[in-house]
């Protein structure tokens, strides 16, 4: 008898071991968020840069590293896997450690074609350069209007360019633009900051 209650008993904490499993299954993503490889300066993860224009940003932010220490990566993704981009490119930012150590003086350009959105991501230590008025100015002038044309190779390259001549600009130079970017900036159109702060648009 001692033996069948026993028995009994564990066959109980079996099957509510096997409904908590069940009920955590159901409450927990399937599936954990993933980014796409850190493998250079340029990840073309939604293949839509052709490798001639990859080549160039390749070699654009490469030098841009050399000579300012400063670093910026231009990354496309086939999903942003249902997450905000603004959270997705703060959590990209950290998985990829983007900047170098212990200044956090790294910038993403994000592009996400198939949920059409875009995203300037920015480490602390490159706000005082990359503002978020700036980085709203720059996505609106400099790439939406091409994306919205069917030309996401341009659009990249004229975002990533504008952001690399920032980031090479003299400090009277970086902060004249930071202050055109103020005036033409609407407060209304404001990007919630998220993380290490930037802006956001889509098309």
């Amino acid at each position: 008898m001692q033996r069948f209650d026993k028995l009994r008993a564990n066959g109980w904490r079996a099957l509510f071991v096997i409904v908590m499993m069940a009920v955590l299954a159901v409450a927990t993503p399937t599936s954990a968020q993933t980014f796409p490889k850190f493998t250079g300066f340029v990840v073309d993860a939604a293949n839509v840069l052709p490798p001639q224009v990859e080549a160039e940003l390749t070699q654009k932010l490469e030098a841009l590293q050399r000579d300012t220490k400063r670093q910026l990566v231009v990354a496309t993704v086939p999903s942003l896997e249902n997450y905000p981009i603004e959270e997705y490119g703060y959590k990209l930012g950290r998985a990829w450690q983007v900047g170098l150590k212990d200044v956090n003086n790294g910038a993403i350009l994000l592009v996400a074609p198939n949920e059409r959105k875009v995203r300037i991501e920015v480490g602390y230590g490159l706000e005082p350069f990359i503002t978020d008025a700036f980085s709203s100015v720059i996505i609106n002038q400099q790439i939406l209007p091409r994306f919205k044309a069917g030309d996401l190779p341009g659009g990249v390259a004229a975002g990533t360019d504008a952001l690399i001549g920032q980031l090479r600009a003299s400090p009277e130079e970086a902060q004249a633009r930071l202050d055109a970017a103020v005036k033409q900036f609407d407060a209304t159109h404001k990007a919630q900051r998220s993380g290490g702060g930037g802006a956001s648009g889509s098309w």
